[in-house]
């Protein structure tokens, strides 16, 4: 599955068109592993992420044509990710009383970046076989669901190892569910310790042109924060390969399309995550990214 890099907000207009966008958003996941559905936790709204500007363009597209939805819809925004800044060592416990029996679980894991692109990784190095096996899988599910909604503003923390080193647990009190509970503190409590990188999308985009408009397009990359890796010929055609932040990137194909006549072809793909600074992004960006990095 290709990462998703951009993403938007949608909202039926009516009570009977919610129905029918329920339906097409399940539809349209259920087609497409590329397009994935989620929840604003702070404004309650819909968001749908997709691989880039034309998918999830042409995905409304279809939203409001195929399933006659008449809908609000946002303005792109891209989706950032998150990053652990350093390794951690947390000891967490997690108890509650509430007569009868209670809650409890302890555990003491080693959290810390991976290599970009690894996913998460959880190891459980645990010795002997005393610990339920279920327990653990319970600490493992709590984290990852967990650093699925972030730290920072809300976006996944991806590329981090889980070290689960020991655990203590009550033979009344402790359940799978206590421990998943116990797994979700643990995970909030590293991503503070450990601190958040902001990650952005940087995609690889391939312009190919005709000579005459070469030094046009180069001019437009460099002013999108493209970096151009190099240029070759393709018959009586330019090709230019760059690499810039998705950030920079929406409405690009129009603009090149116009000002070569039509006769451009663009692709972006995605190509990594970079970390960015604060001056990475546009100051007119209304999403909450812009405003984390600059507080």
């Amino acid at each position: 599955m290709a990462p998703l890099v951009v993403e938007i907000a949608i909202e039926p207009k009516t009570k009977a068109d919610r129905e029918r966008l329920s339906h097409a958003l399940t539809r349209l996941a259920l087609e497409d592993p590329n397009f994935r559905v989620t929840t604003d936790h702070e404004s309650g709204q819909t968001v749908v992420e997709g691989t880039g500007e034309h998918h999830l363009e042409s995905l409304i597209e279809r939203i409001e044509r195929e399933f006659n939805v008449d809908a609000k819809v946002g303005a792109l925004r891209v989706a950032y990710r998150e990053s652990l800044a350093k390794a951690v060592e947390v000891d967490h416990t997690h108890k509650k009383q509430s007569g009868g029996s209670g809650e409890f679980g302890r555990i003491k894991v080693q959290v810390g970046p991976g290599e970009r692109g690894s996913g998460v990784q959880f190891m459980d190095e645990i010795r002997g076989d005393n610990i339920p096996r279920q327990y653990i899988a319970a600490v493992e599910k709590g984290m990852r669901e967990t650093a699925e909604t972030g730290s920072l503003i809300g976006f996944p923390i991806i590329d981090f190892e889980v070290h689960l080193i020991d655990v203590a647990y009550h033979d009344i009190d402790s359940s799978a569910l206590a421990f998943e509970i116990t797994g979700r503190g643990a995970m909030r409590e590293a991503a503070q310790m450990a601190g958040i990188k902001l990650l952005e999308p940087i995609m690889k985009v391939e312009v190919v042109t005709a000579d005459e408009y070469l030094g046009d397009v180069i001019g437009v990359l460099n002013g999108r924060r493209g970096q151009i890796q190099r240029t070759d010929s393709r018959g009586n055609a330019q090709v230019v390969v760059a690499s810039a932040p998705m950030a920079q990137l929406f409405g690009l194909e129009r603009q090149l399309r116009s000002l070569t006549g039509g006769s451009a072809v663009v692709e972006i793909v995605w190509d990594t995550y970079a970390p960015i600074e604060p001056n990475g992004i546009d100051p007119d960006d209304t999403f909450p990214a812009a405003a984390a990095l600059r507080a």
